[in-house]
């Protein structure tokens, strides 16, 4: 496989079944290089299995698919080349699709009321004047809270997301499009929103309270669909995702992580299910161990009849989980090598997409004990496997990843590759960089060391205030674990990684640079000081990850840049504002200044998620320069 073969690597959103649970319809989505984008595009199977699924829809950029609960129609995002994304519906027997939705910052997935006729969705609402024009022609930001800027979404500090209704209706004869209701007001982000059974309520995540800009909590809130009666159900307390109804309505479930004694907790906390009386009855309750489950990334939790589909992080693998009402022992419905991911139920019949070491994902059923692949969206039946490596750090602690050995005898260069969070983990599935790099004939090493998710909050929680060191020494620990494997040559080693993955390379080549030939640092942390000012999130971050301002130059590369004596390749995006663009520089003129083997390689246009959402262009680019470096130096 060479770099350019991207577009073999598809993602799978959450599937959506039709209330009998016949058919379930699932969006794809696919980079492509001949118009340098990415296809989204709706898939319908039945779920019984008896015919492969069929394209649904072509309209270039299609996802988050929601079956009315009446079957009908379906409701759907679609986003037209330039433009945000607006909400769609179709007959779901078949037909043209319809554009319900014309709002100025676009629509967010929508949820369907019970009784079909209407659809709520999240929207930013500009305040008056902006966003009309040339950007660099808009008017002056007053800046009064930490929060007023994301990563890949820009400025929200004037632009707060707000909940909405609409009429499921089909234009009119003007073509006139029914018009959205707004629901709630004010300058705050809501998110996460879910319709009550009855259809007399809504449920979502908003930070409305007044010290929001100190305290990392949002609460759950309910409100009737013309935004009256809102009410809090929290406690200020966690770091809420999602909110959804029980299907007694009785209840709001959600998922969120314990904020801590002063609600400013949000590195290294798994996070739960939790469950809260609508009517305010009672305290919330959390219904899974806190050390034990944390919901896999992206994935949402589903409320059903017996209890709620969760989707968990179990050392490199995401279990599907019933967990009861009660908070029992939850219920295994899905294990082993590989990642569950959205759910959904109806009509009896369970669905989930699945990724693992065949697919990057396929949507799979659940028939009692029995299951039953759907889809076959894969185009490459044949990938480098992972190969299971456990080991333990000098202090004892157990260590555990993989190693990607290339076909051929060897002995070949080896890549000790980093993932990023650092509250994430690598996991049993078809992943792209690992592929690429193992195709090209390298040895990939990667693993979850301390400071990882999935493996329990206390190994999540085992590196604060001493991030880089505690990581080295479950990485090195790993990576001579993987050496002793026939065919990797232990004098032709290479580190890369991104995001935290790159502070700990900048951290790596410092500290440990006789391990390694050459290094590639990417989206990096590398100086926490200013860091902790111009990032997004640094405000909050710096301080619970890295610990007391007085010890972040203790902690940070930056000030071990004359200890790196290795070709060092520095990668960065123009418009990253989660580790800004000037950490890169800073180690570059540190690293260039004193005649240092260093280039640094930036993209202009791309944020931090250049390397899973950037142009693909722009990606191909950046796997052929991570070859060449590779090339040049092992």
């Amino acid at each position: 496989m060479s770099s350019v073969d991207i577009e073999r690597f598809h993602t799978l959103g959450a599937p959506t079944l039709s209330p009998d649970g016949r058919v379930a319809v699932v969006a794809t989505r696919r980079p492509r290089l001949d118009t340098d984008s990415y296809r989204g595009e709706l898939w319908a199977v039945p779920t019984d299995g008896s015919a492969p699924e069929r394209r649904l829809t072509r309209g270039g950029q299609d996802g988050a698919p929601a079956f009315s609960p009446d079957g009908r129609l379906i409701a759907f995002v679609r986003a037209a080349e330039g433009e945000y994304p607006q909400l769609y519906l179709m007959p779901a027997d078949g037909g043209e699709a319809w554009r319900l939705t014309d709002v100025p910052q676009g629509a967010g997935q929508p949820v369907w009321s019970p009784d079909s006729r209407r659809l709520a969705f999240v929207s930013r609402v500009p305040e008056e004047g902006r966003y009309q024009g040339e950007s660099g022609k808009e008017q002056p930001r007053r800046i009064t809270g930490f929060e007023y800027r994301y990563d890949g979404e820009g400025f929200i500090c004037d632009r707060p997301a707000h909940v909405f209704t609409v009429e499921a209706a089909e234009p009119g004869e003007d073509g006139s499009l029914p018009e959205p209701v707004q629901v709630t007001d004010g300058p705050y982000e809501h998110y996460g929103l879910d319709w009550s059974p009855r259809g007399d309520l809504l449920c979502f995540a908003a930070a409305r309270h007044e010290d929001r800009d100190r305290v990392f909590a949002e609460d759950v809130w309910v409100c009737a669909p013309d935004g009256s009666g809102l009410r809090r159900l929290t406690r200020t307390a966690e770091g809420i995702d999602h909110a959804r109804f029980a299907p007694d309505g009785a209840t709001v479930l959600y998922a969120a992580s314990d904020a801590g004694p002063e609600g400013r907790w949000c590195t290294t906390e798994n996070t739960g299910l939790w469950s809260v009386p609508v009517d305010g009855s009672a305290a919330p309750v959390r219904l899974t161990d806190e050390e034990r489950f944390t919901t896999g990334r992206g994935t949402r939790i589903v409320p059903v009849e017996d209890g709620v589909l969760f989707c968990s992080e179990n050392r490199g693998a995401v279990n599907l989980l019933l967990v009861p009402y009660d908070g029992a022992e939850p219920r295994v419905l899905l294990e082993g090598p590989r990642l569950a991911g959205g759910a959904a139920r109806a009509g009896g019949v369970t669905a989930v997409g699945v990724g693992d070491g065949a697919s990057p994902g396929e949507l799979v059923v659940l028939d009692g004990a029995e299951e039953r692949r759907l889809t076959s969206f894969a185009s490459t039946r044949e990938w480098v496997p992972m190969e299971e490596v456990e080991t333990a750090a000098p202090d004892g602690y157990p260590v555990h990843g993989w190693v990607l050995r290339p076909e051929g005898p060897g002995p070949h260069p080896v890549l000790l590759m980093i993932h990023g969070g650092p509250f994430t983990q690598y996991g049993w599935q078809v992943f792209d960089e690992a592929q690429v790099y193992a195709e090209a004939g390298y040895a990939v090493v990667m693993g979850n060391p301390r400071g990882s998710s999935g493996y329990g909050q206390a190994h999540g929680r085992a590196v604060l205030g001493d991030v880089g060191r505690v990581t080295a020494a479950d990485l090195l620990a790993l990576l001579d674990a993987a050496l002793k494997h026939d065919g990797l040559d232990p004098d032709r080693v290479g580190v890369l990684g991104g995001s935290h993955g790159g502070y700990m390379t900048s951290w790596m080549a410092a500290e440990h640079g006789e391990r390694f030939r050459a290094a590639i640092s990417e989206r990096a942390v590398n100086a926490i000081d200013s860091m902790y000012g111009t990032s997004d999130i640094g405000w909050v971050f710096a301080e619970q990850l890295y610990g007391d301002p007085a010890t972040w130059a203790d902690h940070s590369p930056l000030e071990r840049a004359d200890k790196i004596a290795v070709p060092m390749l520095i990668i960065h995006s123009e418009e990253d504002w989660r580790c800004p663009l000037e950490q890169a520089q800073r180690l570059f003129v540190a690293l260039r200044s004193r005649r240092a083997e260093v280039e640094m390689l930036l993209f202009p246009g791309e944020g931090h998620e250049l390397s899973r959402s950037g142009l693909p262009s722009h990606r191909v680019a950046r796997f052929e320069a991570i070859l060449d470096w590779w090339r040049r130096h092992l």
